[in-house]
């Protein structure tokens, strides 16, 4: 069984509030919970709200509201992202001190026209071409006095030189009380130089989700194979600013019949849907828990 014996085995779900839950929430919820219990560790509820264009009151509420009727507890209050920007704030210090940020004014549609169109990050986003990673500083000092919005971007070069070019590394685990561990070989350059701070908001999800699983003790990450390529980067940023290496399992997705992953973004049915629909938390459980591989 993998547990550290220097920590209690950690694990927690970290939704963000962008919509109401569906199936495959509930899948990686409970598929944490149980690790949790099998280690004998603790589940955390973790609300990623950093992105002030998409949170809505009523996604936050609902989250507390879905996950009690189907029966899950935590530890009270779960941290909600949006009240600890001061954390974030100090490890984008920490990065840009030795050199590893600088400031992007570019828009998308910029980005878009500038890049190469056969080059995408794993999320099939356009490879940032570098339009202000070697920046005129006057410009920069310009832009910045009249209060223009800017993201901050990792120099991807930089931060790989930084940790001396080697093989970064990342343990998969199976899940299994007794299971498998892999070592996987990270690649995060294939991410370009990514926003570590966004134009709206004093941090990213990469960025605040490897500070807080290092600040909560987190030991197991529980998530869905659509984050799998984010590990790469979260292992360099965790790498960069000295923090530990937890556990990944990355779980099957629920698809549709297509073949597409559920989507808050796609109105797909939610769990409170289902719940008004006359399922009980038993049978919403068993839906996100079928089929898996």
């Amino acid at each position: 069984m993998i547990k550290d014996t220097q920590a209690i085995p950690t694990l927690r779900f970290a939704p963000s509030p962008t919509g109401y839950m569906h199936l495959g929430h509930a899948r990686s919820a409970a598929i944490g919970r149980r690790i949790a219990d099998e280690l004998d560790g603790r589940f955390l509820l973790r609300i990623e709200d950093v992105d002030p264009t998409r949170i809505r009151p009523e996604y936050v509420s609902a989250i507390a509201e879905d996950l009690a009727w189907l029966g899950f507890r935590w530890p009270e209050p779960p941290r909600r992202q949006s009240q600890h920007f001061d954390v974030y704030r100090a490890a984008v210090r920490q990065l840009n001190t030795v050199g590893l940020l600088y400031p992007c004014f570019a828009t998308r549609t910029e980005i878009e026209a500038a890049a190469d169109p056969d080059q995408r990050d794993p999320d099939g986003a356009p490879i940032y071409p570098g339009l202000w990673r070697y920046c005129d500083h006057t410009e920069v000092a310009a832009r910045m006095a009249t209060g223009e919005p800017y993201a901050m971007r990792l120099d991807m070069a930089k931060a790989l030189a930084r940790i001396g070019n080697g093989t970064l590394t990342f343990r998969e685990w199976d899940g299994r009380p007794s299971g498998r561990t892999d070592i996987i070989s990270a690649q995060p350059e294939r991410w370009g130089d990514p926003v570590i701070v966004r134009k709206e908001s004093p941090t990213s999800y990469h960025l605040s989700v490897v500070v807080d699983d290092a600040l909560q003790g987190v030991t197991h990450v529980v998530r869905g194979r659509d984050l799998y390529a984010a590990t790469d980067l979260h292992r360099l940023l965790q790498t960069l600013l000295d923090l530990p290496e937890p556990i990944y399992h990355h779980h099957t997705l629920i698809t549709d019949a297509n073949g597409r992953k559920l989507s808050k973004s796609a109105a797909d049915t939610s769990l409170r849907a289902l719940r008004a629909s006359g399922l009980t938390p038993a049978d919403v459980l068993a839906r996100a828990m079928a089929d898996m591989r």
